[in-house]
């Protein structure tokens, strides 16, 4: 073979690998774009308002752009169902409880429910209508907490950290009013349905509740006199996205966990919430 003959048979072979190997990377890349546009989530949330509706849109973008992943949300209006719904493979995810909630809720149901990342706190207040500072709050006085297992706990880790009464449990253990050690004022703690806490202000001193049955209320933000610190006794509040424990390291599922924890939605957080009642929890060091 001459060597003109050589040269047009070297091109053509090179012509042909290029052209199968550009195949094979274009079938390739084609048949992941197809995989990865595939992936469909499914996460059950609670009712959340404007706020929450602007967060997770943002959430359901970053999913969709930086991983294929087409987030679905499944709206529940039961605080029991996002759960049962998980355990029985309805929705893929939630994300709507803290950890007390859901160590609650596992014990009560046998579940195995996990956390596989966390995503905000949500900071309760000691409310009043009546004075502006806990330290005016009278000997003998009436103060008003939820009576279900986590919220009675958490409020009175509330009026603890006020320094209204001590507690004798440890860190991230349920408390109730039988754990109160010390109540130097002689406060009477009333229990009552975690809704009727609201209505409760115009016949007790102070009333502890969360920051959505103050904007049910329209409670002002004005008549909160004590709000819940981040501490050591903050972790057992956070919230978080669940799965089933046997889809704990399930990759999509922790790629929809990315598509949360970013700085583009603790920047919304933040101006959705310029006042402070909900914070990014994954980044907390507390």
């Amino acid at each position: 073979m001459n060597v003109k003959n050589r040269r047009i048979l070297i091109t053509i072979i090179i012509l042909v690998f290029i052209i199968i190997v550009g195949g094979i990377f274009a079938f390739s890349h084609s048949g992941n774009k197809s995989k990865v546009s595939s992936k469909i989530v499914k996460i059950g949330l609670m009712p959340g308002g404007k706020q929450e509706d602007v967060i997770w849109k943002q959430v359901q973008k970053n999913a969709k752009d930086q991983f294929g992943i087409t987030l679905k949300f499944v709206n529940f209006t039961d605080g029991d169902e996002p759960n049962k719904a998980l355990v029985n493979h309805e929705v893929d995810l939630n994300a709507f409880q803290h950890y007390a909630y859901l160590k609650s809720w596992n014990k009560a149901n046998n579940g195995n429910i996990v956390s596989i990342g966390d995503t905000i706190i949500t900071p309760i207040h000691l409310y009043s209508t009546k004075y502006k500072k806990v330290d005016e709050i009278p000997d003998k006085s009436t103060i008003a907490i939820p009576n279900d297992v986590t919220n009675e706990s958490r409020a009175l880790y509330v009026l603890k950290n006020a320094g209204l009464i001590k507690l004798d449990t440890s860190r991230g253990v349920l408390a109730t009013v039988k754990d109160i050690r010390e109540n130097p004022k002689g406060l009477i703690i009333k229990e009552i349905d975690a809704s009727q806490t609201p209505r409760a202000l115009d016949s007790v001193a102070a009333a502890v509740f969360n920051y959505n049955f103050a904007i049910s209320a329209k409670i002002s933000d004005k008549e909160s006199i004590y709000q819940e610190p981040l501490n050591e006794d903050s972790a057992q509040w956070i919230n978080f996205i669940a799965a089933n424990q046997s889809d704990k390291n399930n990759k999509v599922y922790k790629e929809v966990v990315k598509a949360y924890e970013q700085k583009n939605i603790a920047d919304i957080i933040k101006k959705e919430y310029p006042d402070g009642r909900e914070l990014p929890a994954w980044n907390l060091k507390l």
